[in-house]
């Protein structure tokens, strides 16, 4: 049955995106899905381009169903696993575009509401900062000096912080646009 199991796996690239850089491996699995529900703050890598380019690189590689993960992995498996059967689990993964509010309370600085708009990969498209005083600021990815994955769509916690898409708008629609020598 094992080697059936193999047989219908395939290599995928993996990357963690880490904002100011990434790890990256190979993974054997059946689906791209099966990678993201395996491990947590994974982005699978589909740009030909991409693939290619690290086709002639020596990537470490792992399976999916191993017992051990290689080193990196072994952590995002084991965040995965944690999260699993919990209500909410990637109830929001199969969604184009998703929208949140996320409360920061950051020491001198007052909580803050950000309202992202966030792609299926878990980056953000826009955003919207709403301090408790003061105007609230709109930003997108021109405003942005890198953009990594801000949330794990398959993250359980995440149900209870989606918004819908309209009170998103509303709030982008009164914010000021971001400074940029801010």
């Amino acid at each position: 049955m094992a080697g059936n199991d193999v047989a219908h796996k395939r290599r995928f690239l993996v990357l963690h995106d880490y904002g100011m850089g990434g790890s990256w491996w190979w993974v054997r699995a059946r689906s791209a899905r099966e990678v993201l529900e395996g491990l947590a703050w994974v982005e699978v890598i589909t740009d030909p381009e991409t693939v290619a380019r690290f086709e002639r690189e020596e990537l470490e590689e792992a399976d999916i169903d191993a017992s051990q993960m290689t080193s990196g992995l072994d952590a995002l498996r084991a965040e995965r696993d944690a999260q699993r059967g919990r209500e909410g689990f990637g109830v929001l993964a199969d969604r184009g575009i998703v929208y949140l509010r996320r409360r920061w309370d950051e020491e001198g600085e007052g909580p803050v509401d950000y309202l992202m708009e966030v792609g299926a990969d878990g980056r953000r498209l826009r955003q919207v900062e709403v301090p408790e005083s003061g105007a609230a600021l709109r930003s997108g990815p021109d405003d942005w000096s890198f953009n990594p994955p801000v949330v794990d769509l398959f993250d359980p916690a995440l149900a209870g912080q989606e918004i819908s898409r309209s009170a998103f708008e509303e709030q982008w629609t009164r914010a000021h646009p971001v400074d940029p020598d801010r």
